[in-house]
């Protein structure tokens, strides 16, 4: 996994300017991220942040955030319940 991290984060990737305090620069950090899920508390280890060196603001990784919602939704990984068949006009076919 960490091979695949390095793949798509540079070690000194930056964003640019800081949007908040337009002075500091805004550069990838891998940190700790807590979210919750109903009542758990949910931490997630080494994730994708864009951090300010100025003002400390904090922008996580919009792509990570999409994988981790995908992975962190209730229906991930359930299986759709079939849907019945019905005849002309939403009738119920008579079973056979």
């Amino acid at each position: 996994m960490a091979d695949r991290k390095k793949n798509r984060y540079s070690e000194n990737m930056s964003m640019g300017v800081c949007p908040e305090c337009q002075t500091g620069v805004v550069r990838l950090q891998f940190m700790t991220y807590f979210t919750y899920l109903n009542t758990e508390l949910i931490t997630v280890p080494n994730f994708p942040a864009w951090v300010c060196d100025v003002c400390g603001r904090r922008e996580y990784d919009t792509q990570a955030i999409t994988w981790l919602n995908t992975l962190l939704n209730p229906e991930a990984g359930r299986r759709s319940t079939p849907r019945r068949k019905t005849g002309p006009a939403g009738v119920d076919r008579p079973l056979t």
